[in-house]
């Protein structure tokens, strides 16, 4: 998708338990605790913390993405950038979750080397 760029940030194992502890409840039943994960929540304070913005993304590239009408739309316009919209392609979009998880975890895509010849 040439021209397409997103910007994200390194997500540690520390930061994904935190989200995931945030998206968890305990509550009791039977006088025994039970987890209760509430995936929406961990994909909206996943979102929040890994994709920090994009530009270049096209109306025809996003109906490579998700399922999206785009009738009568200019399909060389972009869609801009908002939590809102990035949290629509994370539910909608395997490909577009799993290109920012295995980005996101990847240290070496946020560490610049000097090597010295």
């Amino acid at each position: 998708m040439p021209g397409f760029k997103i910007n994200v940030a390194f997500l540690s194992r520390e930061t994904l338990l935190s989200i995931r502890k945030k998206s968890t409840k305990t509550s009791f039943k039977n006088r025994q605790p039970v987890d209760e994960f509430n995936e929406d929540l961990f994909l909206q304070l996943y979102v929040e913390s890994a994709v920090k913005g994009w530009s270049g993304l096209r109306l025809s590239y996003l109906e490579q993405l998700a399922p999206v009408d785009l009738t009568g739309q200019n399909l060389d316009d972009e869609l801009e950038y908002s939590q809102e919209n990035a949290l629509y392609l994370m539910k909608n979009s395997s490909n577009f979750d799993a290109y920012i998880s295995e980005q996101v975890s990847d240290l070496g895509n946020f560490s610049t080397s000097s090597k010295k010849n």
